[in-house]
């Protein structure tokens, strides 16, 4: 078996459910910015880590979370009133 199949097959690729699970515990989290361990152990449910990784991964190419050197936030923000403040604001 060559190395690149070795690595995909590790993968562990998230439910939908989980993804949402994610998304809800960092959503509703008390604090402003999160830690890959404070989220473990907030979460409901025991997630494998590399699926954690996935999932956080996808969460912040979609810009719903940051990831910083201090951790996780979330940032997405679906209100249309600021969607439109942004498209039709002026850039400085």
């Amino acid at each position: 078996m060559s190395q690149e199949t070795r690595e995909k097959k590790q993968i562990h690729w998230p439910t939908l459910n989980t993804v949402i699970m994610v998304e809800d515990t960092i959503k509703n989290s008390d604090e402003s910015v999160l830690s890959v361990a404070e989220l473990k152990r907030n979460l409901p449910r025991q997630v494998n880590h590399n699926t954690l990784m996935v999932i956080l991964k996808y969460l912040e190419e979609s810009n719903k979370i940051a990831v910083t050197l201090d951790g996780i936030t979330w940032i997405h923000n679906p209100n249309p009133n600021l969607k439109k403040a942004i498209s039709e604001g002026l850039e400085l």
